[in-house]
This record gives C-alpha cells, sequence and structure tokens, in this order.
C-alpha cells in the first residue's frame, strides 16, 4: 500500500492507494499540526505493508516526510510536476482536488516514477 500526501500550509491529504490495482482505498485530511501528524499513523495502522509518498519535501511537505521517516516509515518524495502528469492522464482528466492529488503523488511512487527516498535528517541545521 502506498499512502500520497498532498501537503497544503494548514492541511494535508493522505489517500491510501492500492499498488497492485492502483485503487484508493481510503483517504483522510489532518491539520498541520504535531497532533495531525500522530493521526495518520494510527489511521494507516490498517496498512501493515506500507509507505508513504509526500508531494514536494523541499517544500510544503518537508515537516511531515521527516516526521514520518523519524518514526521508522519509509517514505519517498514526489515532485509536484510528476502528480500533475499523472492528473492529467487520468480519467480525472484536468479536475484537481487535495484527494486527487494525493492519489496522484502515491501512484507515481508505486510506479517507480520520479519519486526518491527521503533521508533522515541528520544536520540539526539542515
Amino acid at each position: 500500500m502506498t499512502i500520497g500526501i498532498d501537503p497544503r500550509q494548514r492541511t494535508h491529504t493522505a489517500t491510501a492507494v492500492e499498488d497492485a490495482t492502483q485503487r484508493p482505498a481510503g483517504s483522510l485530511r489532518i491539520e498541520s499540526t504535531l497532533a495531525g501528524y500522530r493521526s495518520l499513523p494510527r489511521w494507516a495502522g490498517r496498512f501493515p505493508q506500507r509507505r508513504w509518498a509526500v508531494e514536494n519535501t523541499r517544500g510544503l511537505g518537508r515537516h511531515l516526510a521527516r516526521w514520518l521517516v523519524a518514526r521508522g516509515e519509509t517514505g519517498v518524495d514526489v515532485p509536484s510536476t510528476a502528480t500533475a502528469r499523472v492528473r492529467e492522464l487520468s480519467r480525472d482528466g484536468r479536475r484537481k482536488t487535495d484527494v486527487i492529488d494525493a492519489a496522484a503523488a502515491a501512484r507515481v511512487a508505486a510506479l517507480h516514477g520520479d519519486a526518491s527516498p527521503v533521508a533522515p535528517r541528520t544536520c540539526p541545521r539542515c
């Protein structure tokens, strides 16, 4: 199971996508707070074999991606250009919602597209 994250300034949307079928298995919107972050692994607990695909870990997705990896989760960075490309080619066409963007991030990671691993933060000033 790959869980895509579409980060926004005040909220993040997570959508779980089955790797084999590329079908969504559930979505959750959280606040961009520590309490919101803590709710994600609890929600994702029903998917024991999971990894996280966070869009734009150099921008709005940075804090969540590092938080997840620091807690032993596996995460990949998905460029926003890759999610836009997947969204354009999907049945949803040009529609843009947070759930669709989160699912697109998961699909990019599941298909081994433009995603790259999120490294744990090793330098306190990096």
